[in-house]
């Protein structure tokens, strides 16, 4: 156990089909309670979608874990309700410093650019995140059947039969829909006889969480052959409640059984902070880099999110990130499928716009691996050259790598794209998550994000209320009532108000500006906030076709209208 947390133990609550012996058939079902799984599942559950959640332990994840949890996770989890507790427990910070044996070579800011909601990434213990997504769940009434392992699955075309293992007996449950976030040994992939491709890296890390107290700054710091560890990489990051994350290069033939040893791992320690510091060791691991995937993440009414999914190394911070991106993806599909408001094959987009992010993660990855880890002479030669030039040189510093951190991926190739007609002055393009910056909303001040919820939202740029003719509020508000309603929000550089439109004002004019936006502009996010189609001029029928592209019909015309 931890010394500076409590695990509590979930109950284990005797399900109804135990006591009833009946098959019960749910719309969907999730396996697996970690971040990915809970996340997913309050967002089913705000969406207004009947789902279960199964996992076979009983507390939250041991040892920190997951970690850094960055700008675009931050604002999803803003959505689901718990980004407030994430940001009061957790660090927040936004740079990052590289270290090529003593010296301090090259440094980056995550958000440069002022007036965001969210910081660039806040740092925080994995089982915190689970135990305020679990408390969240539990608030939204969802049911969470712990100690229930699924030793068994056979799909049907119109649902999966699952047979469940629990300290009181076995049941068979049904799901519509199932949801696979079990983890990257995803004992369901398995069960099914499906594979992960890729790498597993010839190296090993060991990770150490320290209780210390030290004024360091909320700072992520890279060493490349320090002193206190010569010829192998050091990554230092600030927690919660005083732990430190330590993690040290030990090289392919380290036994991480003998490495996970405090006689072994104290000593690397001390060398790295001195005799004089003082510190308790709190938990201790030793992983490999790995940088895989499935092929597909749908597999009929199967559907894969997270590390059962998709694997990467944990310098850059893109694994959890991206399972929680993934949910984000899936879910508002999930939801029009169910609702027969857009086609199943929406469902196929999932998998294809979420295999496009994983690989862009598992490039970036491999790269980080690569030159953490360079696996030849000349490979090494080459990144300390770079690293020496990186003090004084620009150019050297874009070929430091000690692990580029999480970015959202930009789906500018989805099918559920519409192309621009004309150009826009900004670099946001279709497909890119929105942008977010401050407004005020009838002398209150907040973000855009704060009136951001999972449904389409068009976004009507304006100079001022007044300059918004007759025709297009009217087809504003016939956009509200469509089968599948797109919530207008009205936002203009002068402060007013309309009478059953909400008018957001863009203070700052950082809207205008970050969208490209001008008068009568209006840009359609999808309810995962995506930018899906956009306009320099407002036309009712042509978001109206829009809307429909993004669920899936892609000749425009509502195929279930």
């Amino acid at each position: 156990m931890l010394s500076t947390y409590q695990y509590q133990k979930f109950p284990f609550v005797t399900p109804a089909e135990l006591q009833t012996r009946e098959i019960t058939r749910r719309k969907v079902v999730i396996v697996g309670a970690g971040p990915v799984g809970l996340a997913a599942a309050i967002d089913c559950k705000l969406q207004g979608l009947d789902v279960l959640v199964v996992d076979d332990d009983d507390t939250v994840s041991v040892g920190s874990r997951g970690l850094c949890y960055a700008k675009r996770t931050l604002e999803i989890l803003d959505r689901l309700g718990v980004a407030s507790a994430v940001r009061a427990k957790g660090v927040e910070w936004n740079v990052g410093r590289t270290f090529f044996r003593k010296e301090e070579v090259f440094n980056f800011n995550l958000l440069p650019a002022p007036d965001h909601k969210h910081p660039g990434m806040v740092n925080l213990q994995q089982y915190y995140l689970e135990d305020f997504l679990v408390q969240r769940a539990m608030e939204l009434g969802i049911e969470l059947r712990w100690k229930s392992r699924v030793t068994a699955i056979e799909q049907g075309d119109d649902f999966s039969t699952l047979q469940i293992n629990t300290p009181e007996g076995d049941y068979s449950l049904q799901a519509d829909w199932l949801i696979a976030c079990d983890g990257a040994r995803s004992p369901l992939r398995q069960m099914l006889g499906l594979e992960v491709e890729g790498k597993v890296f010839m190296d090993r890390f060991l990770i150490a969480d320290v209780v210390m107290k030290a004024d360091f700054p909320a700072e992520r710091w890279f060493w490349f052959d320090p002193p206190f560890h010569p010829n192998q990489s050091v990554l230092l990051h600030r927690e919660a409640d005083n732990v430190w994350r330590i993690d040290f290069q030990l090289g392919w033939n380290a036994d991480p059984v003998e490495e996970r040893k405090p006689e072994n791992v104290i000593p690397r320690i001390k060398a790295m902070l001195g005799d004089d510091r003082e510190f308790e060791l709190e938990w201790v691991s030793v992983y490999t880099f790995q940088c895989r995937r499935m092929e597909k993440f749908r597999h009929g009414r199967v559907l894969f999110a997270g590390d059962a999914a998709h694997q990467v190394s944990p310098f850059g911070a893109r694994g959890a990130n991206s399972g929680i991106q993934d949910a984000d993806n899936l879910v508002w599909k999930l939801k029009l499928v169910v609702d027969g408001k857009a086609p199943d094959s929406l469902l196929d987009t999932y998998s294809d716009e979420r295999v496009f992010a994983a690989d862009e993660n598992l490039l970036n990855s491999t790269r980080s691996t690569d030159f953490i880890t360079p696996k030849s002479a000349i490979s090494k030669c080459f990144r300390n050259a770079v690293l020496s030039l990186a003090q004084e040189h620009v150019f050297a510093r874009k070929l430091v790598n000690s692990g580029r951190l999480s970015v959202p991926a930009i789906l500018s190739e989805s099918n559920l794209n519409t192309e621009d007609s004309k150009d826009f002055d900004t670099a946001l393009q279709p497909g890119a998550p929105f942008e977010d910056g401050p407004v005020i909303d009838q002398h209150k001040s907040g973000f855009l994000i704060d009136y951001l919820r999972p449904v389409f939202h068009g976004l009507y740029f304006c100079d001022a209320v007044s300059d918004i003719p007759d025709a297009h509020l009217t087809a504003i508000k016939a956009l509200e009532q469509e089968a599948i309603p797109v919530s207008t929000l009205i936002i203009s550089k002068q402060e007013d108000t309309l009478d059953d439109h909400l008018t957001l004002t863009d203070i700052k004019g950082l809207l205008h500006q970050r969208y490209g936006a001008g008068n009568s502009s209006y840009h359609l996010l999808r309810p995962d906030q995506h930018l899906t189609a956009r306009w320099q001029q407002f036309e009712l029928n042509l978001v109206r076709q829009a809307v429909q592209t993004a669920c899936g019909n892609s000749s425009g015309v509502a195929s279930c209208l």
